[in-house]
């Protein structure tokens, strides 16, 4: 448990730029920050950061919330998980209580399954620089392939001793539970009910998150032996999945955001030479083919993608798969392979450091025009096989969203193909007509993300509002005016000092609300002014209720800002903000929610009239609704001397 004070204290260090800034690439708009959103599949950024405000919205697909939410909702965290991330980064104690290994195995799934992980990740890094085994074998091996100390610390290398079940007697002498060993494939159960370590004999490497938690783990073997599998992975499971992974992410984001560039190799050990050559923003696909979900990590960070492969045959293909997928997400795309018999690693090691960037650097090439020219070597003069080649190409053309991009390479493969660009745009335009009825015959969405959250309705927008009557927008109005400005004073007021949220309230006595949240909000605020204090934006925003924070969020959120400079001196054109017109949005707020109110007491009286037939109750009945038609015009009388701008 957590103390409140504590608690106040993360909650008022953690900056909502800068723990958002940490998984995604922000760019200012406005008095906005704004960038890819990392809760579902977008091209065009809809995720808006308020600094201001302290939270984050997302206009597609209704995320929202402040920075402890974030982590919650992007770490997939407890709420006391978040804070203590957000405790960390912002190097705040928190003081616990000593755990017992079985109140350890005690804890949720998921959390069970990081500590052990995590547990493992120090196990094999104590090994390898503790143990004469680990030193002999494992840490003469990084030697050897020429890796600093400095490397292997940072990577946190390690080695599993080739004893059957070291890792699981030392694990079981600890108190760690065996479902969760074998959950994170740590540990394999025979037939028999025997237990073995997966990854005996083999150097480490753990897999970190964005984090820098451990997900799971690569093995190398350092044997010969043609039928022991060089590597071994940790299996899927409930916090590592493969597919949507890469190696070294948790060391490149910063480095990818600075270069606006990510390089993309195969394997661990390109990632380590990079990093050992100052190279830094390099990630690893570990070998499996490019998915959808490590290609929107990359995006996240930059939308400039080089690929590094192998200069072999095998590398020349493995270029050209799973590029076309970068390419439909937006990304622009370079090449660079090595000479023959060379990859990442293997040249850093043997030509150095700065002849390794000068080689990038100068042989890099857009991936479009290297995949032409790679297939017109292999087509040769077989008229049939260039003709192949053109639809190939063009059909990676066709993947790029931007017209402009696609219209130039479009000229530029013309020339390389010795074809007129006219016969490659008709094609292109085939090729597009075909995605477009093919997306036509399926017009379901795409699902939503593993782990992303499910869009909500969003008030601040026109789509959702459509779905809402108006009595809750109305309702929902007044709650916006509280949050946006209940703690400014009324200026208008002969009490200057009185803020504007007992003001408001004092007005709307006489009424009830009927939207939940929008209640729940109206009695906090009273409950605080009855003590004579006015709550902060973060008691609704960081509520436990999702209703309300959803809905503090809603309303707290703008889609839209106008720019500081946007009023025009010279032509005299002026925009003026609804907050230098406080008074009479207050009071405009106030007379349309009592309006619509009494049209609604009229409205019953009318349908009540129908079916009533004693005399005495229809009098009554008339003389409250002559009432009511007086009180109102007289609402809106008052509505009509307020200017709405």
């Amino acid at each position: 448990m957590i103390k409140q004070e504590i608690i106040d204290k993360i909650i008022d260090a953690a900056r909502i730029e800068e723990v958002v800034g940490d998984f995604v690439d922000l760019k200012k708009r406005g008095t906005s920050l704004i960038g890819l959103c990392p809760f579902h599949n977008e091209k065009t950024p809809s995720f808006n950061v308020s600094v201001s405000k302290g939270i984050y919205k997302c206009f597609g697909c209704g995320a929202g919330g402040d920075a402890v939410r974030f982590v919650m909702e992007h770490e997939k965290y407890s709420y006391p998980e978040a804070l203590k991330y957000l405790a960390q980064k912002y190097h705040i104690e928190v003081e616990e209580t000593e755990r017992t290994p079985e109140q350890l195995a005690a804890q949720n799934k998921r959390e069970s399954l990081f500590i052990v992980t995590n547990w493992a990740g120090k196990f094999f890094k104590e090994t390898l620089w503790d143990t004469e085994e680990g030193r002999t074998v494992g840490l003469n091996y990084f030697k050897e392939r020429g890796y600093r100390e400095d490397i292997i610390q940072k990577f946190e290398l390690g080695y599993s001793p080739e004893a059957w079940s070291a890792l699981y007697d030392k694990a079981k002498a600890e108190g760690y539970n065996d479902e969760f060993l074998e959950a994170t494939g740590l540990v394999i159960r025979k037939d028999d009910g025997s237990v073995y370590d997966r990854f005996r004999g083999r150097v480490m490497f753990p897999i970190h998150n964005l984090t820098g938690r451990i997900l799971g783990f690569g093995g190398r073997t350092l044997k010969t032996d043609k039928k022991t599998p060089k590597y071994v992975n940790s299996p899927e499971s409930e916090v590592y999945h493969k597919s949507d992974v890469l190696y070294g992410l948790y060391f490149a984001k910063k480095p990818i955001l600075d270069a606006d560039n990510c390089y993309l190799v195969e394997g661990y050990a390109d990632v380590l030479s990079m990093h050992q050559a100052g190279v830094e923003n390099v990630v690893a696909s570990s070998g499996t083919s490019l998915t959808s979900g490590q290609i929107r990590l990359i995006a996240r960070y930059t939308k400039n993608v080089t690929i590094l492969y192998d200069g072999d045959e095998a590398g020349i293909k493995a270029s050209l798969r799973g590029t076309d997928m970068l390419l439909e997400e937006g990304l622009n795309v370079k090449v660079l392979l090595f000479p023959d018999g060379n990859d990442p690693d293997s040249y850093v090691q043997r030509f150095g450091s700065a002849a390794f960037k000068k080689y990038i650097a100068e042989h890099q090439r857009d991936f479009i025009f290297y995949k032409t020219q790679v297939l017109l070597r292999d087509a040769g003069g077989d008229p049939v096989k260039r003709a192949a080649v053109i639809h190939d190409v063009v059909e990676s053309i066709a993947l790029i969203p931007d017209a402009i991009k696609a219209s130039v390479f479009v000229r530029e493969c013309s020339a390389l193909l010795d074809i007129e660009e006219r016969i490659l745009i008709a094609e292109l335009n085939k090729i597009r007509v075909g995605q477009a009825r093919k997306a036509d015959r399926k017009p379901e969405p795409l699902p939503t993300p593993a782990g992303a959250p499910k869009a909500v309705p969003d008030a601040a927008n026109g789509a959702a509002e459509e779905s809402l009557s108006s009595d809750i927008l109305q309702e929902r109005e007044i709650v916006r005016i509280l949050l946006h400005y209940g703690n400014q004073p009324a200026t208008w007021e002969t009490d200057s000092d009185i803020p504007i949220a007992p003001l408001l309230l004092s007005g709307l006595s006489d009424l009830s609300f009927d939207d939940p949240a929008c209640l729940a909000i109206i009695n906090t605020y009273k409950d605080y002014i009855a003590h004579n204090e006015l709550p902060e934006e973060r008691v609704f925003v960081g509520h436990a209720d999702r209703r309300i924070a959803d809905l503090a969020i809603d309303l707290l959120a703008t889609k839209y800002n106008l720019s500081p400079n946007w009023n025009d001196e010279k032509r005299k054109i002026y925009v003026t903000h609804e907050s230098e017109r406080l008074e009479d949005l207050v009071y405009s707020a106030i007379y349309r929610i009592k309006k619509r109110k009494v049209e609604q007491q009229i409205h019953r009286i009318r349908e009540e009239l129908k079916t009533e037939t004693d005399a005495a109750n229809i009098e009554v009945m008339l003389a409250n609704y002559q009432k009511l038609k007086d009180v109102s015009k007289l609402i809106a009388d008052k509505l009509g001397t307020i200017v709405i701008k």
